[in-house]
């Protein structure tokens, strides 16, 4: 009884975890971070400057203008200063995307 308990507690602590990492679309662009927001659909090439120079790249949220940083900055290397579409797993206490689909946004 005592482990079926047990069992059943730690699965009901992974359910939110697993709900937390479901993906996201969300349209923004992929900016550098040092910029950030600055020049969100109007940078391309600041945006691929910076990222030649050392900066990381982050994604701007379109509708709240948030940058998050991106856990996987090679998902996005074809897509600096571009308005994209994105499917990602989002960690807010972090502010971070893990991006696992992008294309550019309609």
């Amino acid at each position: 009884m005592k482990r079926l308990l047990a069992v059943a507690a730690a699965l009901a602590l992974m359910i939110p975890a697993a709900r937390a990492a479901d993906p996201t679309q969300i349209n923004g662009w992929i900016s550098d971070s040092m910029c950030g927001a600055k020049h969100a659909g109007s940078g391309a090439a600041c945006v691929k400057g910076c990222i030649k120079n050392g900066e990381k790249p982050v994604f701007v949220d379109e509708a709240k203008k948030q940058v998050w940083a991106i856990d996987n900055p090679d998902a996005v290397k074809d897509f600096y200063g571009d308005h994209v579409s994105v499917s990602a797993s989002v960690d807010t206490d972090k502010m971070s995307v893990h991006i696992d689909s992008i294309a550019a946004a309609k």
